[in-house]
């Protein structure tokens, strides 16, 4: 990290926001940034659905049936294929249906293996930040100590020279291990994080390139939302589920068939080797009691998925107001924090002079050097935590590449 002397570029750097498609692309497709396991896994999951997808879509069409008999009788053995199929070619919309379905239920698969790999991006991006957010702490609680040093340093001098009592120096000294051991467990949680890193990403966390993130509006959110399409999208499963649920219920127009082949026949009586074939067609109507109950419980479930929607569209709207709730608070603590840095910099100027005049001692000029450090490593961190809060809602909307 550069010279925090400069604490306005860091801000440039780390806490300008705006808006260009290729900055998205690390929210969508970052297949470079998931660990090679995560992709196997998502991979396989999204094949899986494209297989049971086509296999609804053929469920409709019956097996054709073949069986081999062999029967020894008292006169003679005889030995005979049969084959046979009873294929509907009509269902009063329930083929149309299923196909439908099939097609819903693979859309509504790939979007659940998209919002996944999604969730996995925002939980690496996040750690990221934790990550750097704790190498900034770690920066300010060095920082800190060298303060701490240099107050015990003026401190001893005082006791020495009896301005002081030996109180005053215990205190300084105890300061200073307290935030030692700080630093000791600051290192160790920058340690389980890149840990828990390495379980879910391929990079580590110095060689992930950070999104930089601006505000969406409020109807292109609901718009994008993915959690949102994948409500839909059940939705529309649903749907297809009822057609096909009440199509069970009405007429079924079937084609039959069969051919039944006789083998080694030896010009037996009433048998031919030639085989039979029969071909015709059957209507079926299923009569069941409970038919009404199942098809309301159907309808039941499709008016339920559509509540639930607007359901996930009051919870995405409610997490979207809290996240520029958050952003908004975030941008009121920045800006205090850079009427804090422009007062440190007075301050340390009159330090300087008054130093050269002999009022001050280098060792005050230092500390207050450190101070204002620490005041622009927490702007950086401010910024970390805006760009956290609107991965917040980056991470739920799915942005056309």
């Amino acid at each position: 990290m550069r010279d925090l002397k400069d604490w306005r570029w860091h801000l440039k750097r780390y806490s300008s926001l705006f808006i260009l498609p290729f900055l998205f692309s690390t929210l969508n497709s970052s297949d470079e940034m998931i660990s090679q396991n995560k992709k196997d896994i998502l991979n396989y999951s999204y094949q899986k659905a494209l297989e049971d997808s086509g296999k609804l879509k053929k469920d409709w069409i019956n097996p054709i049936t073949y069986q081999y008999i062999y029967n020894d009788g008292e006169e003679y053995t005889t030995q005979r294929s049969y084959i046979s199929i009873s294929q509907p070619i009509f269902k009063s919309g329930g083929i149309y249906s299923a196909i439908k379905y099939a097609d819903s239920i693979e859309k509504y698969s790939k979007t659940s293996i998209d919002t996944q790999k999604k969730e996995i991006v925002k939980q690496i991006i996040d750690l990221t930040y934790q990550i750097n957010k704790l190498d900034i702490t770690i920066k300010k609680q060095q920082l800190l100590i060298q303060n701490g040093k240099l107050d015990i340093d003026r401190k001893k001098e005082q006791v020495l020279s009896g301005l002081l009592d030996t109180s005053f120096l215990d205190n300084a000294i105890l300061d200073s291990n307290i935030k030692q051991n700080a630093l000791i467990d600051l290192e160790y949680q920058k340690t389980t994080l890149i840990n828990n890193l390495a379980k879910i990403s391929s990079k580590t966390y110095d060689k992930i390139d950070l999104p930089k993130l601006s505000l969406i509006d409020q109807d292109s959110f609901i718009e994008k939302n993915i959690y949102m399409k994948q409500s839909k999208e059940d939705i529309d499963s649903s749907y297809w589920v009822s057609r096909m649920t009440t199509a069970n219920y009405l007429p079924t127009v079937n084609l039959t068939a069969n051919y039944t082949k006789y083998h080694d026949t030896d010009n037996k009586q009433g048998l031919s080797e030639d085989g039979t074939t029969n071909v015709g067609f059957n209507i079926t109507i299923p009569l069941d009691i409970k038919y009404s109950n199942t098809i309301e419980s159907s309808k039941i479930a499709y008016l339920q998925k559509k509540s639930t929607l607007e359901d996930t569209k009051i919870e995405q709207l409610n997490d979207y107001r809290s996240a520029i709730a958050k952003v908004d608070s975030l941008k009121e603590k920045i800006k205090i924090a850079q009427s804090d840095i422009e007062l440190y910099d007075s301050l340390l100027v009159q330090m300087i002079e008054q130093k050269n005049v002999g009022m001050k001692t280098d060792s005050d000029v230092q500390t207050m050097e450190n101070s204002k450090k620490i005041k622009s490593l927490d702007l950086i961190s401010l910024g970390f935590d805006e760009q956290l809060a609107l991965l917040d809602i980056y991470y739920r909307v799915q942005i056309d590449e």
